[in-house]
């Protein structure tokens, strides 16, 4: 069997996971091996040759984007895709990393089809041979790893409890200043909003607890909640304008009323990143938020 190698870049274990799982079963012809940061990919690109580069832009140490710059400057690696995942989607960003040299860049969180399908673009002809080599159509390929990845990507629709169907809306608890604040609710000037963002939907909710492990938040009913184990990012304003877009995945959802007709749900994400920068930004956060509930 003809094979390819991949390397994997993020400062995350379970970003990394997520990545080497969906290229192991999408395409069995890609050898995948990963590193922490942009530093040990330095390393590791230094000794082995490799056919594609999936790399995080936050690290500590060196980012996705000064990997890429030194990269371009080697011969061995001028036109070997890189594909860059990020949480951060600002045009800014967009326009230095395709200055860079990227080949295509992704979201997170992101689907497993979704990265599968940057893959198949930036690899190209390549891909193709070395899937055909080894007696593998990219259309099987994507029936076995469509089925296998079913529990990480499904989602769920939201439900209507039935003695609210047909009435009219009340005004969301999760704005400040509206009338229907929930008894779970923080004072107003306690609330902190959050927007916790999936592969395929953007949560509203408000922060009702936070460590530097996880942050629990509470969202209405009526919006897209994840699965269990999901992919999500969460956007928190940090104070004077910065915001702070923390990785994570899906640990727990639980009704906040111990009845079927809840209208809130509780959403606990855990944390994964390992950047110092972050885990600085987050602790200044939780200091803020704590000072508020007091």
């Amino acid at each position: 069997m003809v094979m390819l190698k991949a390397l994997v870049v993020d400062d995350a274990s379970f970003v990394r996971d997520l990545v080497k799982r969906t290229v192991r079963q999408r395409f069995p012809v890609i050898e995948t091996t990963d590193a922490q940061n942009g530093r040990r990919a330095q390393s590791l690109m230094s000794r082995t040759a490799f056919d594609l580069i999936l790399c995080d832009w936050e690290m500590p140490e060196m980012s996705g984007l000064e990997l890429l710059q030194w990269m371009r400057e080697q011969p061995q690696y001028e036109k070997v895709p890189f594909i860059m995942i990020t949480s951060r989607g600002d045009k800014d960003h967009v326009i230095e990393a395709v200055r860079g040299g990227v080949s295509e860049s992704l979201g997170k969180p992101f689907s497993p089809d979704g990265l599968s399908r940057k893959i198949i673009k930036v690899m190209g002809r390549k891909l193709q041979d070395a899937m055909d080599h080894s007696g593998k159509s990219m259309a099987s390929a994507a029936d076995a790893f469509k089925e296998s990845a079913t529990l990480l990507t499904r989602k769920q629709e939201p439900a209507t409890a039935p003695e609210t169907a047909g009435k009219p809306a009340r005004s969301s608890p999760l704005v400040p200043g509206s009338r229907a604040i929930p008894r779970q609710t923080p004072a107003r000037g306690a609330m902190s909003l959050a927007s916790v963002r999936f592969a395929e939907s953007t949560l509203k909710s408000v922060v009702k607890d936070i460590n530097l492990t996880e942050v629990r938040v509470v969202a209405k009913r009526d919006q897209v909640f994840p699965g269990i184990l999901d992919q999500a990012v969460v956007d928190i304003e940090t104070g004077e304008g910065q915001m702070a877009r923390l990785n994570g995945y899906v640990h727990q959802l639980q009704a906040v009323d111990k009845r079927q007709d809840t209208d809130f749900v509780s959403v606990t994400i855990r944390f994964v990143d390992e950047d110092p920068k972050k885990l600085e930004d987050l602790s200044r956060f939780i200091a803020r938020f704590r000072a508020c509930k007091r």
